[in-house]
């Protein structure tokens, strides 16, 4: 009988080889189907979430390399929104002009009568704000036509039907404040929709910089207990307002007249309690006279207790309760004390130093009541926060961002910006590429008051508002300096300490702060910023001298007070920097719903 040796796992030795042999085949085997399925999925024109419709962006065709030549041949489906379209050869034919948002450019549909008619016909089809999926086949359009490709419509699968004797966004030159009455159905305009994919390229790219150079996304609350600049233009949130009909209703009302009476009865139980003290003790032994002390000292408590409950109710004011000083009493409020939307998330990020570099980048609020074209509500901010950083590698980081996102516009929204060149500013396009390539102009704030009211003497130029030393700088200021006197974005440094925030460290000269603004043209200040203050005793003594209450900054005060380290960051208004980017003059256009006083729409 011939034995077999086992490979100590109960397995021959042949066999075990086979199944070792046969796992790495399919270990293989695994992996070229992974790569072809990759293969597939990248060659599909479909876009991911609309396999059920085999929907292919607009982007995807004329977006490629090749302006779509590639597909040529092929059949596909694109659905989107009639920008125009017209009949010709008398009605034989019809042209559409498809556009789906995904990029600036609308994809020509050349559709036959007959293809057209199960639809209701090549008009129907025609007017602007119809909505269409339609499947045909890709085709080459004759020499000399703007784009390289056409679809050729065999079918119509989807209709959605637009009266266009309503539709408010005609095909006629529409002014930008009727479109903020149409929030909604703005983004089907050129301008708009440009903006939305301006705004969307410009936040990648904000993820994309701060991502690649080693910072960390946080998340910053948007309810929050301080405030961040000590402007003190907050809004609060609180839930007593929806409280207060309730309350009002169920609240008893007390009359004046109620409130004296009990102060009368409180004064008299008061006064009887006195006079029976006095009784008993001029004889201590009667024990009816102490009897009636302890009677009175009673009734005296009662009565403070009803008046104590009918000043309450008094301090009970449209539902509203207050405290006895007058200040709304917020122990029935949802946080159970004063809480408003942030105005930054700065303070949140200085408490995440100990992740190093970080950056946020989200919604602000700030109730200015102001009009103006700069101004909003409501608004996103981009804010980074780096420990062990002084303030000139926080005026790098800053130039360094602002370049790359021009650097990204110009690589990724050709289109778009051309179509900004062509209608609404033609110097968009330079300008981006101007500050892309150019380093930045760096001066302190003293070099640029000096700057400026040597250009006043001089008589090339008159402000509005007087240029002296410890002055705010203006937009006016901010805008000559970058585009007139130096012709580039300009960092204006070490600003006074009083027309800054608490945060900003003081510098050795004791007048001012290690502050900067980057100024751009267009826009003006685009990026403000600092190096923090991190000597505990010097940020409590600004704090007091802001009028803030310290205690409310303890968390803040307990990073210097525990392993301090010197850090700086920045804050950029994101819709600022769409503005720089377009070249557009009014802030709310780069912003899907804007929010200024009085409106609050959408």
């Amino acid at each position: 009988m011939t034995s077999e040796v086992s490979n100590g796992t109960g397995m021959k030795p042949e066999l075990s080889a086979e199944v070792d042999s046969l796992k790495q085949q399919l270990a293989a085997l695994q992996a070229t189907l992974k790569d072809k399925e990759q293969e597939l999925q990248g060659s599909s024109s479909v876009y991911p979430y609309s396999k059920h419709y085999s929907r292919t962006s607009i982007n995807t065709i004329l977006g490629a390399a090749d302006g779509g030549r590639s597909l040529i041949g092929t059949t596909l489906r694109v659905g989107g929104w009639i920008k125009t379209g017209r009949e010709a050869g008398g009605g034989a034919f019809g042209f559409l002009e498809v556009n789906d948002g995904s990029c600036f450019d609308s994809l020509q549909v050349m559709i036959d009568k007959t293809v057209a008619e199960p639809s209701g016909g090549i008009k129907k089809l025609a007017g602007t704000g119809v909505s269409v999926l339609v499947e045909g086949h890709l085709a080459a359009t004759p020499e000399g036509t703007k784009q390289a490709v056409e679809l050729k419509a065999t079918s119509i699968v989807h209709v959605g039907e637009c009266n266009t004797t309503v539709y408010p966004i005609a095909k006629k030159k529409t002014s930008f404040e009727f479109l903020r009455e149409k929030a909604h159905l703005r983004p089907r305009t050129n301008t708009v929709g440009a903006v939305a994919r301006i705004r969307n390229a410009l936040a990648f790219a904000t993820h994309l910089f701060f991502q690649k150079n080693g910072f960390l996304y946080v998340q910053t609350p948007i309810i929050t207990g301080s405030d961040c600049e000590g402007a003190g233009e907050q809004f609060q949130v609180t839930t007593l307002l929806g409280k207060a009909k309730q309350l009002a209703a169920e609240t008893p009302v007390v009359t004046a007249a109620e409130l004296e009476a009990s102060k009368a009865k409180v004064a008299e139980c008061g006064e009887s309690l006195k006079a029976a003290k006095t009784a008993a003790a001029a004889d201590k032994a009667d024990t009816a006279l102490a009897g009636t002390v302890k009677s009175l000292v009673a009734d005296l408590t009662t009565a403070k207790a009803e008046l104590a409950a009918q000043e309450t109710l008094a301090r009970v004011v449209g539902g509203i309760r207050r405290l006895p000083d007058g200040e709304v009493d917020y122990k029935d409020d949802f946080f159970s004390k004063p809480t408003y939307l942030t105005v930054s998330g700065q303070l949140q990020t200085n408490k995440k130093t100990a992740l190093s570099n970080i950056y946020t980048f989200g919604p602000t609020f700030r109730a200015e009541n102001s009009f103006t074209a700069r101004h909003l509500a409501e608004f996103w901010m981009i804010e980074p926060e780096m420990a062990f950083c002084t303030l000139t590698d926080d005026m790098q980081c800053a130039e360094d961002y602002v370049r790359f996102c021009c650097q990204y516009l110009l690589d990724n929204c050709k289109s778009d910006m051309e179509f900004m060149v062509k209608m609404v500013d033609p110097n968009a396009i330079a300008r981006l590429t101007a500050v892309a390539n150019t380093p930045f102009k760096r001066i302190t704030y003293t070099e640029a008051i000096e700057l400026l009211q040597g250009v006043v003497a001089e008589g090339k130029k008159t402000f509005e508002f007087k240029v002296e030393w410890g002055i705010d700088l203006s937009t006016e200021h901010e805008r000559y300096i970058c585009e007139e006197i130096f012709k580039m974005p300009t960092i204006v440094y070490n600003y006074p300490r009083e027309i800054k925030a608490f945060y900003m460290k003081l510098n050795e000269d004791g007048k001012t702060v290690a502050a900067m603004d980057v100024l751009v043209p267009k826009v003006g200040e685009l990026i403000g910023g600092s190096q923090r203050e991190d000597r505990v005793d010097l940020l409590e003594q600004r704090i007091r001298a802001a009028g803030m209450d310290p205690a409310q900054y303890e968390a803040y005060l307990d990073i210097r007070r525990y392993g301090s380290v010197p850090h700086s960051g920045f804050g950029l208004g994101f819709e600022r920097l769409i503005l720089f980017a377009t070249g557009l003059d009014n802030i709310r256009e780069v912003i899907p719903f804007p929010r200024w006083p009085g409106n609050a729409a959408f």
